[in-house]
């Protein structure tokens, strides 16, 4: 993309901040933000939040989640999976994923129009798996591995299946979301 994206604007905050701020209203109790490169900026940046490091931000995502899952406290009972990429969220999508687990399903993936999205709901009875992701497989494989408890939660945003992996994709979410146009060029 060519800038960080955890710290660009969206609306009157930051992307993280807007992650963080829907999971809060969503229920979520414990926030983990897991960091790396430029890590330093980010703790500046948000408060309230427990820090985990991931030693090498080019690794897979599921090194991520590890790192994350491992800094839970063990009465945690299941983890939201969310990406800095997906700020626009609705917090009542949290709830809907969280109502899900408490009946019953051990993985909730939002939907939007059949496509699967983020923020991704685990049990923490697949703590283990969780914190032992393959680095070809990631949370796909642990999908296929557990195909059978997966509830797949259609949705009415599509914004749990918009990221924002090039400066077009964040200016026309930007644009989208708050109504107003993105900066003109990734900041240095």
């Amino acid at each position: 993309m060519g800038a960080f994206k955890p710290l660009l604007p969206f609306g009157n905050k930051t992307v993280i901040e807007c992650c963080i701020d829907y999971l809060r209203e969503g229920g979520v109790a414990e926030i983990v933000v897991i960091v790396g490169h430029r890590g330093g900026e980010i703790r500046e940046k948000v408060s309230g939040v427990t820090f985990a490091v991931n030693p090498d931000p080019d690794s897979a995502m599921g090194a991520s989640i590890a790192v994350g899952v491992s800094a839970l406290p063990e009465t945690a009972l299941a983890t939201l999976i969310a990406l800095v990429d997906h700020p626009a969220v609705p917090p009542a999508i949290v709830s809907t994923l969280l109502d899900s687990w408490e009946s019953g399903a051990r993985v909730v993936i939002p939907t939007w129009n059949g496509r699967g999205g983020h923020p991704v709901l685990v049990d923490l009875s697949l703590r283990s798996e969780l914190t032992n992701l393959s680095q070809s497989g990631g949370l796909m494989a642990l999908f296929e591995a557990h195909a059978s408890e997966v509830k797949r939660v259609p949705v009415d945003s599509p914004f749990v299946a918009r990221d924002m992996d090039t400066w077009d994709d964040y200016s026309s979410l930007h644009l989208e979301v708050t109504g107003r146009p993105a900066p003109d060029a990734p900041p240095a």
